[in-house]
């Protein structure tokens, strides 16, 4: 048996190759008889994808040929496709199939184009598609579409639910080339273009990722990962030059420690040629920046970007900024910090520099507004940057695809033109005139057998490389289209694990902290319920419940974060009755009184919610059991034990919850339902 699966690239799962499988496999090998790859191709991908296709799922091999003719799959690039037709761009493709002839043509606007376009046929094949009439000329919509990996030198990683690093351990990078090749082979597969493979807490010895004591091995790993077209990233310290280089400052505009960055990235591109560039968090959570010398952050970026520029380098600096607080003071409102401080930076930053913006102001939560700076930063380039590892909304125990959330923060439209404007057309520098932009996800993976603990996660993680790739996908188009190729292909399973997949966000967010309120988690891990486990902290996470109120006023009659948006955001984040019931408790401070839409008590929706999610949620578990003879045996059973634990953490947070507000409040359940 593998070490470990290959997810949606498992050829060889009998459980998807169920129904018409043997007739549909009959009129492929008629139609595709051999192969043939365009001379000018240098990369060996094409050819060893295209054979391992072949062998694992149909169990043939064809042959390549010399020239291609009838019944063959051609793969060709842009200065060899037919006259007349527009030049591809570069990462595109075109599939066409010539009926009287039996060619699938697919023609690449460069090699990686040609890689995806290869990557996107399989995955018709697979669905068992109808490939005779396909007409498809498709291209990325974001230039940049990276994982950010939180791992760090020891191997654990931060914020990680599927065992440990598959890049480092016991402060060495791991030499596993097979598993690094079936990683690129993933990423490519959806579309991936970028990895950041170390923590952006940059600790202990990560530092000293960028000297020859590891860019050796690190070259070695970028060397895997062109083959598949993917620019290796790392992850630096702002302090590096004091950490790593002995100085005395990290002051981003002394000459010396310009002329620091200048050495160190020279031997960068020295081993890597293509290296990708830097990702910074800096002045954030005890990661010292520029604000510690009293520069901006558009000082510290701009430097290392213009160290970067001349080898093609970009910087990607996260806008993750804020400051401690103290919990008495109601004056400051964390969710304010990154417009405060970035907005008025807004055409101080290089070309080459591109702020990382999470979706939302606070951090990850499983509900939150999106972040204002999306739509009032028109001369910066920006990256959205998501989470796909479950911090907040898991751990990757519990089920929660992430894909709708997803949806509607790429769909936002934060009313700045006349025109509907989508938040997907910003990040990806269109809107604007922008030269760069993209996505970032935070990785979920790990050296688990399954790469994401829960087989389900899987979902997020493709759904993640779908949506960076074309952020128009539907999110239940892509859950569909994940389990055709991961877990099977009996129709009746398939529905169901859709509708499992798509109830899950929505479930988790009703036995957990819906209506905007986000935390109330357990500090440290995250997991597990704790309502005032943040409230006198640091963080800033407060929800400042009392025997009457709850929630924080951010209107503009309150902290004044509303006023972020545009006019017309601001309009209806401010108007209690306007505001979306989702979204309530986070703009504004209510008595549990108040009366929602549904003319219900905003603490009886509260209470409502909760025991509704865990039913919910065990509704999903019964879903579950009824596809078991459709699922490979091993993937039914640890999902089933997924589900088991997650029923425990719903009904702990279904009573935690509602038994805290009771005893809070005194106002007791509607319904005569338990609280403790």
């Amino acid at each position: 048996m593998s070490a470990y699966s290959l997810c949606w690239l498992d050829y060889t799962n009998a459980y998807c190759k169920q129904g018409f499988y043997t007739k549909y496999k009959e009129q492929v090998l008629h139609d595709i008889r051999g192969y043939w790859v365009d001379p000018a191709v240098k990369d060996t991908a094409p050819r060893i994808e295209i054979q391992r296709f072949f062998q694992e799922y149909f169990d043939v091999s064809i042959p390549e040929l010399k020239e291609y003719h009838e019944h063959s799959l051609v793969c060709s690039l842009n200065d060899v496709a037919e006259a007349g037709k527009a030049v591809l761009k570069n990462e595109s493709f075109s599939i066409n199939y010539i009926q009287d002839k039996h060619i699938l043509m697919i023609i690449g606007g460069s090699e990686s184009g040609l890689l995806y376009g290869l990557f996107y046929l399989f995955s018709i094949l697979q669905q068992q598609k109808d490939y005779t009439t396909i007409t498809v000329q498709e291209g990325p919509k974001n230039p940049l579409r990276l994982l950010n990996h939180w791992d760090n030198l020891d191997g654990t990683i931060e914020r990680g639910y599927s065992g440990t690093s598959i890049f480092f351990n016991d402060n060495r990078i791991i030499n596993d080339p097979e598993r690094h090749q079936e990683y690129a082979r993933l990423l490519a597969s959806v579309g991936i273009n970028g990895t950041v493979i170390n923590n952006v807490n940059v600790k202990n010895r990560s530092p000293f990722l960028i000297t020859d004591s590891y860019l050796p091995d690190l070259a070695r790993l970028a060397a895997i990962l062109r083959s598949y077209h993917i620019r290796l990233y790392l992850s630096v310290n702002f302090m590096s030059p004091v950490i790593v280089g002995g100085l005395e400052t990290a002051d981003p505009l002394d000459p010396q420690v310009i002329s620091w960055w200048q050495a160190q990235v020279r031997l960068i591109y020295k081993w890597i040629p293509d290296f990708g560039g830097f990702l910074v968090k800096a002045d954030s959570e005890y990661n010292p920046g520029p604000h510690t010398y009293g520069r901006s952050q558009s000082d510290g970026a701009n430097m290392l970007a213009r160290v970067l520029q001349p080898y093609g380098g970009v910087l990607i600096w996260r806008a993750f900024v804020y400051k401690l607080q103290d919990w008495r003071d109601t004056n400051i409102d964390r969710a304010r910090a990154a417009y405060d401080i970035f907005r008025p930076l807004d055409g101080q930053f290089e070309d080459n520099v591109i702020l990382q913006i999470k979706n939302g102001p606070h951090d990850f939560q499983v509900r939150e507004p999106v972040s204002p700076l999306f739509g009032t930063m028109a001369k910066t380039n920006q990256i959205l940057e998501l989470q796909i590892t479950q911090e907040y909304t898991g751990h990757q125990i519990d089920l929660c695809y992430l894909a709708p959330q997803w949806k509607q923060v790429l769909d936002f439209d934060p009313h700045i033109s006349e025109k509907n404007v989508k938040l997907s057309s910003i990040i990806n520098g269109d809107f604007y005139k922008r030269p760069a932009g993209g996505m970032a996800g935070v990785s979920n993976i790990g050296n688990d057998y399954n790469w994401t603990g829960h087989w389900l996660a899987q979902a997020n993680w493709y759904a993640f490389g779908k949506l960076a790739w074309n952020p128009d996908l539907a999110s239940e188009e892509i859950a569909r289209e994940w389990i055709l190729r991961s877990l099977t292909n009996e129709p009746s399973a398939v529905d169901t694990i859709v509708t499992i997949l798509e109830r899950s966000w929505p479930i988790y967010e009703k036995y957990t902290t819906p209506f905007g309120l986000g935390w109330m988690v357990t500090p440290g891990t995250h997991y597990g319920p704790n309502p005032e486990g943040y409230e006198y902290s640091i963080w800033g996470t407060y929800h400042r419940a009392d025997t009457k109120e709850i929630g924080v006023d951010r209107t503009s009659r309150g902290t004044g974060f509303s006023g972020q948006y545009s006019g017309y955001w601001k309009r209806i984040f401010d108007d209690r009755d306007l505001c979306p019931e989702t979204l309530i408790l986070f703009f504004h401070r209510l008595p549990y009184t108040y009366v929602m839409k549904n003319g219900k008590t905003l603490l009886q929706n509260y209470y409502d919610a909760h025991f509704q999610g865990y039913e919910e949620m065990r509704d999903l578990q019964q879903q579950w059991q009824s596809v078991e003879h459709a699922i490979e045996p091993r993937i039914f059973a640890e999902v089933s034990e997924r589900f088991v634990k997650q029923e425990e953490n719903a009904r702990q947070w279904r009573d935690v919850i509602n038994s805290y507000f009771y005893r809070r409040t005194g106002i007791k359940d509607e319904m005569g339902r338990p609280l403790y």
